[in-house]
């Protein structure tokens, strides 16, 4: 038998090990990652097809190719709309930035009482044509060819990380239960009943999350986008796309979307009365999230407060890099559920009660 501190002392180099595991092997999580992420979001279905007497193989591929018909629907049509705004800015940038160095920069000094350096435009203008050909004839070849040619293996990698993205996604759909059955075996038996419990409410809370807030995500960047493009903004669906993935922190993706909104307005129209419109589309889709969105797709079940959001996201990506931003609200919604049950925990013990194990006083 093992003594009860030295199980203790074991799960702990356990979780250590495996934290430092996954440390040195973040730079290639990316797509087990993504592929994780996206058969969870895929196994719902899955479970519901076979539920109604679908074989788990054909279940796992309609999910799969619904997914992936999705996604190629979503890149196909939002790619060329992107590509046209992205070519827009490129041309416009300069005009920007001259506006700054005569507008905002000498409001700035007045108000601020400071001196800002101004812009400089030669430093610009040379930055930008070391990747584009001067007048409209678009990206220059050469350069472009010898970028990628110096750095084919690079691309290589890259185009193979996400040539593994659907088939991790597509077995890992194929497998799913029997993964969690096979981990569930692994549980000591007096373990498994707690341990299950916490597993399902985990699973809640990041079924509310992925699920919930990313149909918030994209419900907003789609508003943002429509009714910046009924105002007449050219930059409408990069700002309101840009604007609803920055909403996975709270407030970010608004103050992020009405900054670049309100300096792209003043740009192209120049009267405030076009601003006025850019900022009450921002109103409506804030309204729309708090008293629709929220409470409907998402609900309270996280609960993370959002300075705990902003620190996480944080130290998942000092952490882990990027495969950490992606990963980091997930664990820590996990985290919030072991801590309020941690909490509960240590309210029944005699060291919150000061030795009487009883509750003491009023106890729950």
């Amino acid at each position: 038998m093992i003594p009860g501190d030295s199980r203790s002392w074991l799960w702990l180099l356990l979780a250590a090990g495996l934290v430092l595991l996954v440390w040195l092997l973040s730079p290639i999580l990316m797509p087990f990652a993504a592929g994780a992420f996206l058969a969870y979001l895929g196994n719902p279905l899955v479970k519901r097809l076979t539920r109604m007497g679908m074989a788990r193989k054909w279940a796992a591929s309609l999910s799969f190719f619904t997914l992936l018909a999705a996604l190629t629907v979503a890149l196909v049509l939002l790619i060329p709309m992107l590509w046209r705004q992205f070519l827009y800015v490129e041309a416009k940038l300069p005009s920007l930035l001259r506006w700054t160095n005569r507008e905002v920069v000498p409001w700035l000094e007045g108000h601020l009482r400071m001196d800002i350096n101004r812009i400089d435009m030669d430093l610009v203008t040379e930055w930008l044509s070391g990747y584009w050909v001067s007048g409209e004839t678009g990206v220059e070849v050469g350069n472009v060819l010898t970028q990628v040619t110096a750095s084919s293996l690079s691309v290589l990698g890259i185009l193979g990380m996400i040539g593994l993205v659907p088939v991790v996604t597509f077995y890992l759909l194929l497998d799913w239960d029997e993964l969690l059955e096979r981990i569930r075996d692994l549980i000591p038996r007096h373990l498994e009943p707690k341990i299950s419990e916490l597993a399902a409410e985990c699973d809640e809370v990041l079924a509310a999350f992925l699920r919930g807030q990313l149909l918030v995500m994209v419900a907003l960047g789609v508003i943002y986008s429509a009714g910046l493009g009924l105002v007449g903004l050219k930059l409408a669906l990069i700002i309101g796309m840009v604007a609803g993935l920055a909403s996975i922190i709270p407030y970010f993706g608004f103050a992020v979307g009405i900054v670049a909104a309100t300096i792209a307005a003043v740009v192209q129209f120049g009267s405030f009365h076009d601003v006025l419109m850019v900022w009450a589309v921002f109103a409506v889709g804030q309204a729309i999230e708090g008293w629709i969105l929220q409470p409907w797709l998402v609900g309270d079940r996280i609960g993370l407060h959002p300075v705990a959001v902003i620190f996480a996201i944080m130290a998942g990506g000092q952490l882990f890099g990027f495969v950490g931003m992606l990963i980091a609200l997930p664990v820590a919604a996990i985290i919030m559920v072991l801590l309020r049950h941690g909490h509960a925990r240590y309210q029944q013990s005699s060291l919150y009660h000061g030795g009487n194990t009883g509750g003491g006083g009023d106890g729950d």
